[in-house]
């Protein structure tokens, strides 16, 4: 004897909505991601341009397609040196700031001390301090103490500001972690050093990538600094060399674009690079189970 099994319509009306409601989630999905790729997409495509056909048509396509523009950019401006010079700089202020913020956010988040949660609130208060404002206090020390036109004049600062935001992330993953598992490495005879690197450090990478790419964008993409602290060529970083193709009478559009686009590749490929780990570190304590 066969039964007949009948899908009542309530159900399937709540699956076609279902359906729908995806269908139009989706379709948000890919119009957003359109959007916000498409700037990246007009840079490299206008890097091909001439100053006219970028002026006459600047969402178009190019006629011919100018590879000489980032020959010319790179030779003009000096980019191999202010490459190399971000290249340290960033990496020399992205080391610091993982080292100082890694031990501070294990004492905050691990340790029981008075003041705790003021000491939290002292880093967490120099999020709130706008950068530019530092610009005038922070030459006048540095000129006092003759670091001037050296990388320590970028480095520090760069360090200095990251450090909230980086204790903050940090902080947040690592009162997270069980304290069973703190407690396990001690009765195995670990000591709190070796906590900290064994255990800490391995299990707190999504929150270290995380800061890793807030860090490293900050560094590399800075303006104001390296043209305060910043004079001598030799020591110049990637948006001052961006910024001598434009002077007060006109602007090599052509070669301005090919420059900005040599200088988006790093910060691109470290991106993807850490693109899982930092969806991982955004969410990191926001749900403690």
């Amino acid at each position: 004897m066969v039964q007949k099994t009948s899908v009542s319509p309530s159900k399937s009306g709540s699956g076609a909505a279902k359906k729908w409601k995806s269908a139009i989630f989706w379709t948000l999905l890919t119009v957003y991601g359109l959007l916000t790729l498409y700037p990246l997409f007009w840079l490299v495509v206008s890097a091909f341009k001439t100053n006219l056909e970028f002026m006459n048509s600047p969402f178009g396509l190019p006629e011919v397609w100018q590879l000489d523009n980032f020959v010319r950019a790179w030779k003009s401006s000096k980019m191999g040196i202010a490459f190399s010079n971000s290249v340290i700089v960033s990496i020399v202020s992205l080391v610091f700031t993982l080292f100082i913020s890694a031990l501070a956010s294990f004492v905050i988040a691990r340790l029981r001390f008075r003041f705790k949660g003021w000491v939290l609130g002292f880093f967490v208060v120099g999020m709130l301090i706008p950068i530019h404002s530092t610009l005038v206090p922070l030459f006048i020390l540095m000129k006092q103490m003759s670091i001037l036109n050296t990388y320590w004049a970028l480095i520090l600062p760069y360090t200095a500001f990251a450090l909230p935001t980086a204790i903050f992330v940090l902080t947040a993953y690592l009162t997270s972690v069980p304290k069973e598992i703190e407690e396990a490495a001690f009765i195995d005879g670990t000591g709190l050093w070796g906590v900290f690197w064994r255990i800490m450090l391995p299990i707190s990478l999504p929150a270290l990538s995380t800061v890793t790419i807030l860090s490293f964008l900050h560094s590399w993409n800075d303006f104001s600094f390296a043209l305060v602290f910043i004079s001598k060529s030799t020591l110049k970083t990637l948006p001052l060399a961006i910024a001598t193709f434009a002077d007060g009478y006109q602007t090599d559009y052509g070669l301005t674009l090919a420059a900005m686009t040599i200088a988006v590749i790093p910060t691109i490929v470290v991106y993807l690079a850490f693109q899982e780990q930092v969806m991982k570190g955004m969410t990191a304590g926001a749900v403690k189970g």
